[in-house]
Protein backbone atom coordinates (compact mmCIF):
# COMPACT_ATOMS: atom_id res chain seq x y z
CA UNK A 1 0.00 0.00 0.00
CA UNK A 2 1.24 3.47 -0.84
CA UNK A 3 1.34 6.18 1.84
CA UNK A 4 2.31 9.78 1.28
CA UNK A 5 4.12 9.81 4.59
CA UNK A 6 6.77 12.25 3.40
CA UNK A 7 4.34 15.15 3.08
CA UNK A 8 3.86 17.46 6.07
CA UNK A 9 1.94 20.70 6.29
CA UNK A 10 2.53 23.74 8.42
CA UNK A 11 0.13 22.34 11.02
CA UNK A 12 2.40 19.41 11.90
CA UNK A 13 4.26 19.45 15.21
CA UNK A 14 7.63 21.27 15.03
CA UNK A 15 10.86 19.36 14.57
CA UNK A 16 13.31 19.03 17.47
CA UNK A 17 16.38 21.26 16.93
CA UNK A 18 19.01 18.66 17.87
CA UNK A 19 17.26 15.34 17.23
CA UNK A 20 14.65 14.31 14.71
CA UNK A 21 11.35 13.17 16.28
CA UNK A 22 12.26 9.58 15.40
CA UNK A 23 15.67 9.91 17.08
CA UNK A 24 14.09 11.46 20.18
CA UNK A 25 11.58 8.60 20.27
CA UNK A 26 14.40 6.04 20.16
CA UNK A 27 16.28 7.94 22.85
CA UNK A 28 13.30 7.63 25.21
CA UNK A 29 12.66 3.93 24.41
CA UNK A 30 13.51 2.79 27.95
CA UNK A 31 10.34 4.50 29.17
CA UNK A 32 8.19 2.05 27.25
CA UNK A 33 8.23 -1.50 28.52
CA UNK A 34 7.41 -3.17 25.21
CA UNK A 35 10.07 -1.33 23.30
CA UNK A 36 12.60 -2.07 26.02
CA UNK A 37 11.72 -5.74 25.68
CA UNK A 38 12.10 -5.51 21.91
CA UNK A 39 15.31 -3.47 21.68
CA UNK A 40 17.25 -4.48 24.78
CA UNK A 41 16.19 -8.04 25.49
CA UNK A 42 16.03 -8.71 21.72
CA UNK A 43 13.06 -10.96 22.39
CA UNK A 44 11.44 -10.54 18.97
CA UNK A 45 14.41 -9.47 16.86
CA UNK A 46 14.19 -12.72 14.92
CA UNK A 47 11.70 -12.22 12.09
CA UNK A 48 10.47 -15.80 12.53
CA UNK A 49 9.78 -15.28 16.24
CA UNK A 50 8.10 -11.96 15.47
CA UNK A 51 5.79 -13.63 12.95
CA UNK A 52 4.88 -16.28 15.54
CA UNK A 53 4.00 -13.48 17.97
CA UNK A 54 1.81 -11.75 15.37
CA UNK A 55 -0.01 -15.00 14.57
CA UNK A 56 -0.64 -15.65 18.26
CA UNK A 57 -1.95 -12.15 18.99
CA UNK A 58 -4.06 -12.15 15.82
CA UNK A 59 -5.83 -15.36 16.81
CA UNK A 60 -6.10 -14.68 20.55
CA UNK A 61 -9.16 -12.55 19.86
CA UNK A 62 -10.75 -12.60 23.32
CA UNK A 63 -8.16 -10.18 24.69
CA UNK A 64 -6.66 -6.90 23.54
CA UNK A 65 -3.52 -7.12 21.38
CA UNK A 66 -1.47 -5.80 24.30
CA UNK A 67 -2.77 -8.44 26.72
CA UNK A 68 -2.47 -11.18 24.10
CA UNK A 69 1.18 -10.24 23.71
CA UNK A 70 1.67 -10.36 27.49
CA UNK A 71 0.15 -13.84 27.53
CA UNK A 72 2.46 -14.95 24.72
CA UNK A 73 5.61 -13.68 26.44
CA UNK A 74 4.74 -15.60 29.60
CA UNK A 75 3.27 -18.75 28.03
CA UNK A 76 3.69 -19.07 24.24
CA UNK A 77 1.68 -22.30 24.23
CA UNK A 78 -1.38 -20.85 25.99
CA UNK A 79 -4.72 -21.74 24.39
CA UNK A 80 -7.42 -20.12 26.54
CA UNK A 81 -6.98 -18.11 29.74
CA UNK A 82 -9.41 -16.91 32.37
CA UNK A 83 -9.50 -15.86 36.02
CA UNK A 84 -9.99 -18.56 38.68
CA UNK A 85 -13.48 -17.22 39.34
CA UNK A 86 -14.47 -17.43 35.70
CA UNK A 87 -13.03 -20.93 35.33
CA UNK A 88 -15.19 -22.10 38.21
CA UNK A 89 -18.42 -20.19 37.47
CA UNK A 90 -18.56 -20.57 33.68
CA UNK A 91 -16.54 -23.70 32.92
CA UNK A 92 -16.72 -25.69 36.17
CA UNK A 93 -12.98 -26.08 36.38
CA UNK A 94 -10.54 -25.49 39.23
CA UNK A 95 -6.93 -24.31 39.17
CA UNK A 96 -4.38 -27.09 39.64
CA UNK A 97 -2.10 -26.94 42.67
CA UNK A 98 1.14 -25.16 41.83
CA UNK A 99 -0.21 -23.69 38.60
CA UNK A 100 1.64 -20.63 37.33
CA UNK A 101 -0.49 -17.47 36.94
CA UNK A 102 -0.25 -15.23 33.90
CA UNK A 103 -0.30 -11.49 34.53
CA UNK A 104 -2.31 -9.23 32.21
CA UNK A 105 -3.58 -5.66 32.46
CA UNK A 106 -7.03 -5.05 33.90
CA UNK A 107 -9.27 -2.39 32.31
CA UNK A 108 -9.42 0.65 34.62
CA UNK A 109 -7.34 -1.19 37.19
CA UNK A 110 -3.90 -2.66 37.91
CA UNK A 111 -3.47 -6.29 36.83
CA UNK A 112 -5.36 -9.56 36.58
CA UNK A 113 -4.05 -13.05 37.27
CA UNK A 114 -5.32 -15.58 34.74
CA UNK A 115 -4.60 -19.25 34.11
CA UNK A 116 -4.43 -21.29 30.93
CA UNK A 117 -6.81 -24.21 30.43
CA UNK A 118 -3.83 -26.57 30.73
CA UNK A 119 -3.45 -25.45 34.35
CA UNK A 120 -7.04 -26.31 35.25
CA UNK A 121 -8.92 -29.52 35.90
CA UNK A 122 -12.59 -30.33 35.50
CA UNK A 123 -14.81 -30.56 38.56
CA UNK A 124 -16.29 -34.09 38.77
CA UNK A 125 -19.65 -34.30 37.03
CA UNK A 126 -19.26 -30.94 35.28
CA UNK A 127 -20.28 -30.49 31.61
CA UNK A 128 -17.69 -30.49 28.83
CA UNK A 129 -15.69 -27.36 28.06
CA UNK A 130 -17.13 -25.35 25.12
CA UNK A 131 -15.36 -25.55 21.75
CA UNK A 132 -14.23 -21.90 21.84
CA UNK A 133 -12.20 -22.66 24.98
CA UNK A 134 -10.65 -25.83 23.54
CA UNK A 135 -9.84 -24.32 20.15
CA UNK A 136 -9.65 -20.49 20.36
CA UNK A 137 -7.33 -20.34 17.33
CA UNK A 138 -9.98 -21.68 14.97
CA UNK A 139 -9.81 -19.87 11.63
CA UNK A 140 -13.09 -18.31 10.55
CA UNK A 141 -14.23 -16.08 7.72
CA UNK A 142 -15.24 -12.68 9.02
CA UNK A 143 -17.11 -9.78 7.48
CA UNK A 144 -16.35 -6.11 7.83
CA UNK A 145 -20.01 -5.24 8.45
CA UNK A 146 -20.43 -1.63 9.62
CA UNK A 147 -16.88 -1.41 10.96
CA UNK A 148 -15.71 0.50 7.90
CA UNK A 149 -18.28 3.28 8.30
CA UNK A 150 -17.88 3.39 12.08
CA UNK A 151 -14.09 3.67 11.84
CA UNK A 152 -14.40 6.47 9.30
CA UNK A 153 -16.76 8.36 11.59
CA UNK A 154 -14.53 7.85 14.63
CA UNK A 155 -11.53 9.05 12.61
CA UNK A 156 -13.10 12.52 12.52
CA UNK A 157 -12.34 12.96 16.22
CA UNK A 158 -8.65 13.02 15.26
CA UNK A 159 -9.21 15.48 12.44
CA UNK A 160 -9.10 12.81 9.71
CA UNK A 161 -11.27 13.20 6.62
CA UNK A 162 -11.70 9.98 4.63
CA UNK A 163 -12.59 10.32 0.95
CA UNK A 164 -12.80 7.95 -2.01
CA UNK A 165 -11.56 8.19 -5.59
CA UNK A 166 -11.08 5.74 -8.46
CA UNK A 167 -7.36 5.03 -8.79
CA UNK A 168 -7.53 1.81 -10.78
CA UNK A 169 -5.50 -1.06 -9.37
CA UNK A 170 -2.18 0.70 -8.76
CA UNK A 171 -2.97 2.45 -5.48
CA UNK A 172 -5.12 1.24 -2.59
CA UNK A 173 -4.95 4.37 -0.47
CA UNK A 174 -2.85 7.16 1.00
CA UNK A 175 -2.74 9.60 3.90
CA UNK A 176 -1.22 13.05 4.11
CA UNK A 177 -1.41 16.18 6.22
CA UNK A 178 -4.19 18.61 5.31
CA UNK A 179 -3.38 22.05 3.98
CA UNK A 180 -5.12 25.18 5.18
CA UNK A 181 -7.41 25.87 8.11
CA UNK A 182 -10.45 23.61 7.67
CA UNK A 183 -12.90 21.90 9.99
CA UNK A 184 -14.94 18.71 10.13
CA UNK A 185 -18.40 18.35 11.61
CA UNK A 186 -19.42 15.30 13.60
CA UNK A 187 -22.18 14.35 15.97
CA UNK A 188 -21.16 14.76 19.57
CA UNK A 189 -21.09 11.44 21.50
CA UNK A 190 -22.87 13.21 24.37
CA UNK A 191 -25.98 14.00 22.33
CA UNK A 192 -27.42 13.09 18.95
CA UNK A 193 -28.74 16.64 18.63
CA UNK A 194 -25.40 18.44 18.96
CA UNK A 195 -22.66 18.78 16.39
CA UNK A 196 -19.01 19.52 17.01
CA UNK A 197 -16.42 21.27 14.90
CA UNK A 198 -13.07 19.50 14.78
CA UNK A 199 -10.02 20.88 13.03
CA UNK A 200 -9.02 18.97 9.90
CA UNK A 201 -5.48 17.65 10.27
CA UNK A 202 -5.25 14.76 7.78
CA UNK A 203 -6.66 13.67 4.42
CA UNK A 204 -7.03 9.91 3.92
CA UNK A 205 -7.90 8.64 0.45
CA UNK A 206 -9.34 5.21 -0.36
CA UNK A 207 -9.67 3.59 -3.77
CA UNK A 208 -13.40 3.53 -4.54
CA UNK A 209 -13.00 0.46 -6.79
CA UNK A 210 -12.05 -1.79 -3.85
CA UNK A 211 -14.38 -4.12 -1.98
CA UNK A 212 -15.54 -3.07 1.53
CA UNK A 213 -13.08 -5.57 3.05
CA UNK A 214 -10.16 -4.21 1.00
CA UNK A 215 -11.16 -0.65 1.82
CA UNK A 216 -11.17 -1.51 5.51
CA UNK A 217 -7.74 -3.20 5.31
CA UNK A 218 -6.39 -0.12 3.51
CA UNK A 219 -7.99 2.22 6.05
CA UNK A 220 -6.39 0.27 8.90
CA UNK A 221 -3.00 0.39 7.18
CA UNK A 222 -3.11 4.15 6.66
CA UNK A 223 -4.39 4.80 10.19
CA UNK A 224 -1.54 2.59 11.38
CA UNK A 225 0.90 5.02 9.78
CA UNK A 226 -0.78 7.92 11.52
CA UNK A 227 -1.07 6.45 15.03
CA UNK A 228 2.50 5.18 14.89
CA UNK A 229 3.53 8.82 14.49
CA UNK A 230 4.92 8.56 10.96
CA UNK A 231 3.20 11.83 9.99
CA UNK A 232 3.92 13.61 13.26
CA UNK A 233 1.12 14.51 15.66
CA UNK A 234 -1.15 17.49 16.42
CA UNK A 235 -0.71 16.80 20.17
CA UNK A 236 1.86 14.61 21.92
CA UNK A 237 -0.79 13.28 24.32
CA UNK A 238 -2.68 11.72 21.41
CA UNK A 239 0.15 9.78 19.81
CA UNK A 240 3.91 10.42 19.49
CA UNK A 241 5.80 12.28 16.79
CA UNK A 242 8.11 9.74 15.11
CA UNK A 243 8.85 11.44 11.79
CA UNK A 244 12.17 10.59 10.19
CA UNK A 245 11.94 6.81 10.40
CA UNK A 246 13.21 4.72 7.46
CA UNK A 247 10.44 3.81 5.03
CA UNK A 248 10.90 0.08 5.68
CA UNK A 249 10.24 0.60 9.40
CA UNK A 250 7.09 2.62 8.65
CA UNK A 251 5.74 0.00 6.27
CA UNK A 252 6.58 -2.89 8.61
CA UNK A 253 4.70 -1.25 11.47
CA UNK A 254 1.67 -0.38 9.33
CA UNK A 255 1.52 -3.87 7.79
CA UNK A 256 1.78 -5.45 11.25
CA UNK A 257 -1.17 -3.37 12.45
CA UNK A 258 -3.24 -4.19 9.38
CA UNK A 259 -2.47 -7.88 9.83
CA UNK A 260 -3.44 -7.89 13.51
CA UNK A 261 -6.67 -5.91 13.19
CA UNK A 262 -7.92 -7.69 10.07
CA UNK A 263 -6.95 -11.22 11.10
CA UNK A 264 -8.58 -10.77 14.51
CA UNK A 265 -11.70 -9.80 12.57
CA UNK A 266 -11.43 -12.87 10.34
CA UNK A 267 -10.41 -11.00 7.19
CA UNK A 268 -7.71 -12.29 4.85
CA UNK A 269 -5.46 -9.51 3.55
CA UNK A 270 -2.14 -9.06 1.76
CA UNK A 271 -0.50 -8.14 5.08
CA UNK A 272 -0.13 -11.82 5.97
CA UNK A 273 1.90 -12.44 2.81
CA UNK A 274 3.91 -9.28 3.43
CA UNK A 275 5.02 -10.48 6.88
CA UNK A 276 5.61 -14.05 5.69
CA UNK A 277 7.63 -12.76 2.74
CA UNK A 278 9.74 -10.62 5.04
CA UNK A 279 10.54 -13.67 7.17
CA UNK A 280 11.64 -15.59 4.08
CA UNK A 281 13.90 -12.73 2.99
CA UNK A 282 15.36 -11.42 6.26
CA UNK A 283 16.44 -13.09 9.50
CA UNK A 284 15.94 -10.02 11.71
CA UNK A 285 13.06 -7.58 12.08
CA UNK A 286 13.61 -3.85 11.54
CA UNK A 287 13.89 -1.65 14.67
CA UNK A 288 10.16 -1.05 15.09
CA UNK A 289 8.16 0.14 18.10
CA UNK A 290 6.21 -2.86 19.37
CA UNK A 291 4.50 -0.51 21.80
CA UNK A 292 3.00 1.56 18.98
CA UNK A 293 2.02 -1.52 16.96
CA UNK A 294 0.01 -2.97 19.85
CA UNK A 295 -1.54 0.29 21.06
CA UNK A 296 -2.44 1.43 17.55
CA UNK A 297 -4.03 -1.94 16.75
CA UNK A 298 -6.17 -1.76 19.88
CA UNK A 299 -7.27 1.81 19.15
CA UNK A 300 -8.27 0.98 15.57
CA UNK A 301 -10.17 -2.10 16.76
CA UNK A 302 -12.14 0.09 19.17
CA UNK A 303 -12.83 2.60 16.40
CA UNK A 304 -14.70 -0.11 14.52
CA UNK A 305 -16.73 -1.22 17.54
CA UNK A 306 -17.67 1.79 19.68
CA UNK A 307 -18.50 5.46 19.30
CA UNK A 308 -15.45 7.06 20.85
CA UNK A 309 -15.52 10.35 22.74
CA UNK A 310 -13.82 13.46 21.43
CA UNK A 311 -10.20 14.16 22.19
CA UNK A 312 -9.84 16.61 25.06
CA UNK A 313 -7.95 19.75 24.22
CA UNK A 314 -8.99 23.08 25.71
CA UNK A 315 -6.15 25.11 24.20
CA UNK A 316 -7.73 25.65 20.79
CA UNK A 317 -10.96 25.22 18.86
CA UNK A 318 -10.49 21.53 18.20
CA UNK A 319 -13.85 20.68 19.74
CA UNK A 320 -16.09 23.71 19.61
CA UNK A 321 -19.86 23.38 19.62
CA UNK A 322 -21.66 24.23 16.40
Amino acid sequence: MVSQIDFFSEHSAPQCEELTPAEQWDHDAARRVLDELFTLAKTFNSSKVYLELMEFVARFRLYSPFNAMLIYTQMPGARFVATPRRWRREFYREIKAGARPIVILQPKGPVLFVFDISDTEQIPGAPSVPEHALNPFHIYRGQVGNKLERTIENAKRDGIRVSEADHGSQRAGSIQCASGRQFLELISPESNLRFRRVQLWYELLLNSSLSPESKYATLVHELGHLYCGHLGTPHEKWWPDRRGLPIEVCEFEAESISYLVCTRLGLETASAEYLAGYVRKYESTPPISLDRVMKSSWLIERMGKDKLSLRKDDSNELASTV
